[in-house]
C-alpha cells in the first residue's frame, strides 16, 4: 500500500497561504470600517451569523454528513466560544482604542501561546526549552510595543492591547479543545458547527449589551460586515483546511507572520494609520520568537553549518 505524500510547501500551497494571510489580515481592516457605526459585539455576531449559511452551503455541496451526537454539538459550542465569540469580541473591542496594524501584530503572539498551552495540556506535544524561549521572546516583543509606561499607568490603550493578547490566548485554548473534543470530525463541518455555536452565544450577549442590531447602515459598513464574514471567515476556513491537508500544520503556522503586513498595509493605505517604530521592533522580536518556537529555520542553519564543517 503506497504511503500518502509528505505535506510540503509547493507553489499552490504558497499561493493559498498568502491568500489566507490576506483575508485574515483584512479582517482587521474591515472591522476598523465597521466600528464607525457598529459596536464590537455586534460585529462579532455579524461575522459568524453571515458565515453560517455560506459554510452550510459548502458542507451541503461537499455532502459532508451532519453529526447528530449531542456531545459533538456541545463541543462545537465550546469551540465557538474559544475560537470565535471570545477572541473576535476582544479584538474588535481592542480596535476601538488601538489601530488595526498594531492589533494584528499583537495577535501574532497566537503561535507562541499555542505552543505553551499545548505543551502544558497535551502529553504528545511536550513543553520544550525551545517553546519556552520562543514564548519569552514573544512576550518581550509585546513588552517593547507597550513600553515602560504600561507598568506605571493603566489606560484604555493598554487595556486594549491586553484584550488582543487575551484573544490570542483564547485561540491557543481553542486549538487544544479542537484536538481533544473534535478529533475525527470533518474539518469543514467543524468550521460550520463552530460558527453556529458562536452565533447562538452572541445573540443574547448582543441583545443585552448592544441592543437589536441596526439595519440602516451605510453601504460601506454593510460591505465591511459581509466581507469579514464571507472572506475573512468562510473563505479563510476553506483555505485553512486546504493548506493543512496539502502542506501540514507546521507550514500553515507561517501565516502568523504574514498577517500583520497585510493588516498594516491596508491600514496605512486606506485608513491613514501610522505605525510607531517600537511597533516594528516589537514585531521583529515576536517574529524571532515564532522562528525559535517553530525551530525549522535554526535547524536548517545548524544543518548548513554541519555541511560546511
Amino acid at each position: 500500500m503506497p504511503k500518502p505524500p509528505t505535506p510540503s510547501m509547493d507553489v499552490k500551497a504558497t499561493v493559498m497561504l498568502i491568500a489566507l494571510a490576506a483575508v485574515w489580515g483584512s479582517s482587521f481592516f474591515f472591522a476598523e470600517i465597521a466600528l464607525r457605526e457598529v459596536p464590537p459585539f455586534t460585529i462579532t455576531l455579524h461575522r459568524v451569523f453571515w458565515a453560517t449559511p455560506i459554510l452550510g452551503l459548502i458542507v451541503w455541496l461537499k455532502r459532508i454528513p451532519i453529526p447528530r451526537a449531542p456531545r459533538i454539538w456541545g463541543a462545537y459550542l465550546v469551540m465557538g466560544a474559544l475560537n470565535n465569540a471570545i477572541p473576535f469580541s476582544l479584538i474588535f473591542w481592542g480596535q476601538t482604542q488601538i489601530n488595526s496594524g498594531l492589533a494584528s501584530i499583537l495577535n501574532g503572539t497566537t503561535a507562541m501561546f499555542g505552543a505553551v498551552v499545548t505543551g502544558l495540556l497535551l502529553k504528545d506535544e511536550p513543553l520544550t526549552a525551545r517553546k519556552i524561549i520562543g514564548a519569552g521572546l514573544g512576550l518581550a516583543g509585546v513588552a517593547f510595543i507597550m513600553g515602560p509606561d504600561a507598568l506605571r499607568r493603566f489606560d484604555l490603550g493598554n487595556l486594549a492591547q491586553l484584550a488582543i493578547l487575551g484573544a490570542a490566548l483564547s485561540y491557543a485554548f481553542a486549538g487544544v479543545w479542537g484536538r481533544v473534543g473534535l478529533a475525527g470530525q470533518p474539518p469543514l463541518m467543524n468550521a460550520l458547527g463552530m460558527v453556529m455555536g458562536s452565533t447562538l452565544l452572541m445573540i443574547p450577549i448582543v441583545l443585552m449589551v448592544d441592543g437589536p442590531p441596526r439595519l440602516d447602515l451605510a453601504f460601506g459598513t454593510w460591505s465591511a460586515l459581509l466581507a469579514v464574514a464571507a472572506l475573512s471567515t468562510s473563505l479563510a476556513y476553506v483555505l485553512y483546511f486546504a493548506i493543512l491537508a496539502r502542506a501540514g500544520a507546521a507550514n500553515l503556522l507561517l501565516v502568523t507572520l504574514l498577517i500583520p503586513p497585510f493588516a498594516i498595509g491596508l491600514g496605512v493605505m486606506f485608513l491613514n494609520e501610522q505605525m510607531k517604530p517600537e511597533a516594528w521592533v516589537g514585531f521583529a522580536i515576536i517574529a524571532l520568537g515564532f522562528a525559535v518556537t517553530d525551530g525549522r529555520l535554526f535547524g536548517r542553519l545548524r544543518g548548513d553549518q554541519h555541511l560546511r564543517t
